[in-house]
């Protein structure tokens, strides 16, 4: 694989994610709480984060900074969208007011000179979010820099389908392009195409509805699609060509759960040298 990484920021319309994340703030249980938890201890094989440092790139709701914090790691999170921001130092204020081992701030992973400004860290969590800043592989390889020597960097990438994932960028770049009154259509027939195989089975056993009865990041469904069809700018990696990135840049692979569908791929590496 040759992948060339870009130098500039990219421009263009983007979908405002930090808005959703409201959503989710107002419904966080102390349930998704520990399951935040249970998936950083899991992902990074650890009982306890306590004396290590986690940085949190594009925290958006702030659950996982919480999380981190709550394990006893030292957290900053930072976000490039202003409303996530907002919404992780709600939590801050919320769970640990006054505290000063966690910070929040607004930043980009593809400003160089603003992760160069920060220590490097034990742990560098960016979970569904380097795929959104239009540029991937700049923004996989400046995150790379914030990790320690024998480091853990845990991120998450949305798995390439070929065809469905270039179909889906269509429609994305379509919502963010279309005027605000005319987005909810679009989602409306997304959420037909996605939901209703689903509706019909459940009605087949009795319950057309069951679909909606699950957990979806404590947002409701209809959220949760508006979030995935307004998600833009919007890019795909295939796991192979993740692993061969990063250990060509020093990284040893450690965890890695993949999918075989529109989902995201899991990845822990090690900084090795």
């Amino acid at each position: 694989m040759n992948v060339t990484v870009a130098a500039v920021q990219p421009a263009g319309k983007r979908f405002e994610f930090g808005k959703n994340w409201r959503q989710f703030i107002k419904v966080l249980t102390p349930e998704r709480v520990a399951a935040a938890e249970s998936s950083l201890i899991s992902m990074l094989s650890c009982s306890t984060l306590r004396g290590k440092t986690f940085l949190d790139i594009g925290c958006g709701s702030g659950l996982f900074s919480l999380a981190a914090r709550r394990l006893g790691a030292q957290v900053h999170s930072f976000d490039y969208d202003l409303n996530s921001v907002s919404c992780t130092e709600e939590l801050r204020r919320s769970y640990f007011p006054d505290d000063d081992k966690w910070t929040v701030e607004a930043g980009s992973v593809l400003d160089l000179a603003y992760l160069l400004s920060l220590p490097k860290f034990d742990n560098v969590y960016s979970w569904g979010v380097l795929h959104h800043t239009g540029a991937i592989w700049q923004a996989i390889e400046k995150a790379s820099t914030a990790v320690k020597e024998r480091g853990l960097l845990f991120i998450a990438l949305y798995n390439d389908q070929g065809g469905m994932s270039r179909r889906w960028a269509m429609t994305k770049k379509t919502y963010v392009s279309l005027p605000r009154g005319a987005q909810p259509l679009l989602c409306a027939c997304c959420f037909a195409w996605i939901y209703w195989k689903r509706v019909v089975r459940g009605a087949l056993r009795g319950r057309p509805f069951e679909t909606f009865e699950n957990d979806y990041r404590g947002m409701s469904v209809w959220r949760d699609v508006v979030d995935w069809v307004g998600g833009y700018p919007f890019e795909v990696a295939q796991p192979g060509d993740v692993f061969e990135f990063l250990h060509g840049r020093g990284f040893q692979l450690v965890r890695m759960i993949t999918t075989h569908g529109s989902g995201c791929n899991e990845f822990v590496f090690r900084k090795d040298s």
